[in-house]
């Protein structure tokens, strides 16, 4: 093949994707004001700056309002069942190593019916990108007291107000053995959510994100106190994390250099009451991936599949043409 042909092929090959064509046909309905709509465009905005094929793009999400982003998606998207967002994710990975995978949950689905399925995803340590959305409520049944809610809180479980302190997502992951990446992120800080979700994408191993989203039906003033004074965030930066913009950094003054692979001080900061902490808590791309551990074993190939279905189609003498085997055969 010579040099022009070789050069027309791939200009055949190439696409050039904008962030419409990540929009698929259905108009989000979320409520307005919601803060998954900011986390969309910036999922979004991450797949057109990366030019992730579409074909090449998996989302897969549980049950809640955040579980809706798959079908606002123009990628391959799963809606599973509560909780089960994550062994669904891994499923798909461990045997399609090639797609990019992303996985959305709320934090009922994450903290709740899921907690277990989490904390051995966070040991598993597979190479994806996940994102727990955090409004501190059950919103889609309409006001239910979920695992990180505040106490106090009075709710349709909880009409006198919740009972325990609420679970804290960063510290649960930053305990859990093989953990690689944590993260915090806001909704009301769009431009540090896509940097924080860019630093998570291309990180080798499960990615964590806990956003903090406002529901404006539910929680209406859950983060009034953060979003109406800046000197409440604390923003970590680092050389290699993340970097404010001059605009931001004259709003956003409460910074700190943070390093990620100092675990002590990542857990410290997780711990923070009255601020909340935004970047980059923890990042190791040296802890093991089971998916990585696991690629030398036969791949899933159409002819491995057909092989194994026969097998199992002899042991009880039936044939997929649904002839019955004869004894003595």
């Amino acid at each position: 093949m010579t040099a022009s042909m070789s050069q027309c092929l791939m200009q055949m090959v190439q696409t050039d994707y904008a962030i419409s064509d990540y929009q698929s046909e259905i108009a989000p309905r979320w409520c307005s004001g919601c803060g998954d709509t900011a986390i969309l465009t910036a999922m979004q905005r991450l797949c057109r700056d990366e030019q992730l094929p579409p074909e090449k793009t998996v989302s897969v999400s549980g049950i809640g309002c955040a579980s809706r982003l798959p079908h606002y998606m123009n990628a391959y998207g799963f809606h599973g069942i509560h909780g089960r967002a994550l062994p669904i994710a891994e499923g798909i990975k461990i045997r399609r190593p090639d797609l990019h995978v992303f996985v959305t949950m709320g934090d009922g689905d994450c903290c709740s019916i899921g907690a277990a399925h989490w904390l051995h995803a966070i040991r598993y340590n597979m190479n994806m990108t996940v994102l727990l959305h955090d409004n501190n409520v059950y919103g889609l049944t309409k006001k239910q007291a979920s695992p990180t809610s505040p106490h106090g809180m009075k709710s349709n479980t909880t009409p006198f107000g919740a009972t325990l302190n609420p679970l804290n997502p960063l510290t649960v992951t930053l305990g859990v053995s093989n953990v690689s990446f944590v993260a915090q992120a806001v909704d009301w800080i769009p431009d540090l959510l896509y940097q924080i979700l860019r630093q998570a994408y291309h990180h080798k191993g499960l990615s964590f994100i806990r956003i903090l989203q406002r529901c404006p039906n539910f929680m209406e003033h859950r983060f009034d106190d953060w979003v109406r004074d800046p000197s409440k965030m604390r923003i970590l930066t680092h050389g290699d994390g993340l970097r404010l913009a001059p605009d931001l950094s004259r709003v956003y003054k409460n910074q700190e250099t943070h390093d990620p692979l100092n675990m002590e001080r990542a857990l410290a900061l997780a711990a923070l009451e009255g601020e909340i902490p935004v970047g980059i808590l923890y990042r190791n791309p040296n802890v093991p991936c089971y998916d990585e551990l696991r690629a030398g074993e036969r791949p899933n190939t159409p002819a491995l599949v057909e092989t194994v279905l026969n097998e199992e189609f002899d042991k009880v003498g039936i044939w997929p043409d649904g002839a019955a085997a004869q004894v003595g055969e």
